[in-house]
């Protein structure tokens, strides 16, 4: 749940606030819950929601504090080893960071969440068209900003 939030938020004491205060709405309304065994997806669309409602206060311009930036240590070759799957992997997330909110949003809940299009448009509250669209323009904009890396 906390990395779903941090996603979305970008910011991690943000994601944390979000994530607890989504468990205490998700305790205060467990008696709502019909279906135990939906409790995870239940769960999951409430932190979901915190953490779209949370960007959108706190729709600002974001800076990256110089503490964030983790370096890279390498031994005396100065070649330092990784998988490289890894590596893909960390730069596309960093890149979907930089995306327009909406754009990486979008994203987060239809390739990493795996949620559909419908299911998109109920947490966003946006049309279908606007969904597809959205999502559309959005893989184009991350594809844009991978080549350039």
């Amino acid at each position: 749940m906390y990395n779903t939030s941090l996603r979305i938020i970008k910011d991690t004491a943000e994601a944390e606030d979000v994530m607890q205060e989504a468990f205490l709405t998700a305790f205060t309304k467990l008696a709502m819950l019909t279906d135990n065994k939906m409790f995870g997806a239940w769960l999951k669309k409430i932190v979901i929601n915190a953490s779209i409602t949370a960007s959108r206060k706190n729709n600002h311009h974001r800076e990256v504090a110089l503490e964030t930036i983790e370096y890279a240590l390498t031994d005396s070759d100065g070649i330092v080893t990784e998988d490289l799957t890894t590596i893909k992997a960390n730069k596309i997330l960093t890149t979907l960071n930089q995306l327009k909110d909406s754009y990486s949003t979008a994203l987060s809940l239809h390739f990493i969440e795996g949620y559909d299009y419908e299911e998109i448009c109920q947490i966003m509250d946006i049309s279908y068209s606007n969904c597809r669209t959205l999502v559309s323009r959005a893989k184009e904009s991350l594809r844009k900003k991978l080549q350039v890396v």
